[in-house]
């Protein structure tokens, strides 16, 4: 792509998501919504190849249809209160069909079908970004308004991504499939606390962006779709490959990695606000997502390639990737968890 195309298109994805970010009024949020999606398509289609097209096709039917349904709550809102701003969404239709339509931005479960067939058509690039940057803009809107929306639903959502996201990946042999299904099981555990604890939201996403971006980096430097080529890494890269375990059990939140952080904070909220069912559900949900992420460990570092893969070994050219940002990426991934004091300090 050419260069300059490709800076107008990343200005135009950052500037969507600020616009979103900034505004009070509907409109202003749902320009930015539409800005963000609008940039992302050609990204998504720049491969030129009938997956990359059918992925841009599908992902850009769902976010014109969760646009529409948030314009059409947004308006029955000012229909009823007269008020366009976002923090007074007091009309329970709109708020009702607002939750919907965020939640198909999102990816959340019941509304998740379009999400691992969309990112299985991408490359990992704009799969990361799909993946990290697309969530910010809808997050923030959620973030605003959940005061205001049933709990129950709040819910509901958070509990039902958590197991569809951990029972999906069970059965998928696709890396970028696996990360869509880790994707929306993380997104249901951001939600579920959003109502109770907001800060732990934040705290949810961003080591979810930081975890997620390290993994997406890791899988691009070693040219990796497939849990059958990623038995081959090893012998290639096995620095990369130990790393990327560890990664990946962050991923799934064992201690004493990064990834144990939120899910530790957020049961322990859930649990203040006397919800220990949901709390139980929730840590149960999280044992079903770690299985798919021990199977690529095992895959990664415990089989002995190339006896155990049945696909032919990749030829593995020299990558021209820079190690920098997956340096930090994974060191972070992998060693924030000490940091705990200081942000639960800030947090309270």
């Amino acid at each position: 792509m050419n260069p300059y195309v490709l800076m107008i298109l990343l200005s135009s994805l950052g500037l969507g998501t600020t616009l979103t970010f900034a505004s009070s009024h509907w409109l202003l949020a749902w320009m930015g919504l539409e800005i963000n999606t609008l940039a992302i398509a050609p990204l998504m289609a720049q491969h030129h190849h009938p997956r990359a097209v059918e992925a841009t096709t599908k992902y850009f039917l769902t976010q014109a249809t969760a646009a529409a349904m948030i314009l059409f709550a947004s308006t029955t809102n000012a229909w009823m209160t007269g008020e366009w701003s976002i923090n007074n969404l007091s009309n329970p239709l709109a708020n009702a069909m607002f939750m919907a339509a965020l939640a198909l931005k999102i990816g959340l479960a019941p509304v998740h079908f379009w999400m691992p067939e969309v990112m299985q058509g991408l490359d990992l690039l704009t799969g990361l970004i799909l993946s990290t940057w697309q969530k910010l803009a809808p997050f923030a809107l959620i973030i605003q308004t959940a005061q205001n929306i049933d709990p129950l639903l709040l819910t509901l959502l958070g509990a039902t991504s958590a197991l569809v996201g951990g029972w999906g990946g069970l059965n998928q042999t696709q890396l970028r499939k696996i990360l869509a299904y880790s994707s929306i099981a993380h997104m249901g555990w951001m939600i579920i606390v959003i109502q109770y604890a907001p800060q732990l939201t934040l705290l949810a996403l961003g080591t979810y962006i930081i975890m997620t971006s390290a993994t997406f980096l890791t899988l691009k430097m070693s040219l990796t779709t497939k849990i059958s080529t990623l038995a081959t890494t090893w012998s290639k890269n096995p620095a990369l490959a130990s790393t990327t375990a560890l990664v990946l059990l962050s991923l799934g939140g064992l201690p004493p990695l990064t990834g144990f952080m939120p899910k530790w904070m957020i049961l322990q909220e859930l649990t203040k606000q006397d919800l220990p069912i949901i709390a139980t559900t929730m840590a149960l949900t999280a044992l079903i997502s770690l299985y798919f992420y021990l199977r690529l460990c095992y895959a990664m570092t415990l089989t002995v390639s190339p006896n155990t893969t049945n696909s032919t070994t990749p030829w593995r050219a020299q990558t021209t990737q820079t190690s920098l940002p997956l340096a930090l990426l994974i060191t972070a991934t992998l060693g924030l968890l000490p940091m705990t004091p200081t942000i639960l300090m800030l947090a309270t």
